[in-house]
């Protein structure tokens, strides 16, 4: 049950972040704002109502497993010093 449950929510997120890019005169927070927030953080929502897009990395995070490595990876990132500029240069603007 609760399998179905996840799958449910990330179609949900999926569906809600495929259908906010399409549109022209997007508006963001609703629905996708607020599973930006609940989900990924404040900063995360904040950055979302902003005009960015949720990156792979945090959506990875909600798989269960896989993010541990992820939260391992995302941690030796922040240990090497890695700074919002530098994953600007890396994945580009419209996440950071």
């Amino acid at each position: 049950m609760k399998r179905k449950m996840v799958g449910v929510l990330v179609a949900l997120m999926l569906l809600g972040s495929v259908s906010s890019t399409l549109a022209v005169n997007e508006s963001r927070g609703g629905l996708m704002g607020f599973i930006a927030g609940c989900c990924f953080g404040i900063r995360s929502g904040a950055a979302y109502n902003d005009g960015k897009e949720i990156h792979w990395r945090e959506w990875i995070m909600l798989v269960p497993l896989a993010n541990i490595v992820f939260a391992v990876w995302n941690g030796v990132d922040g240990a090497n010093g890695m700074t919002t500029q530098d994953y600007v240069k890396k994945y580009g603007a419209i996440y950071y």
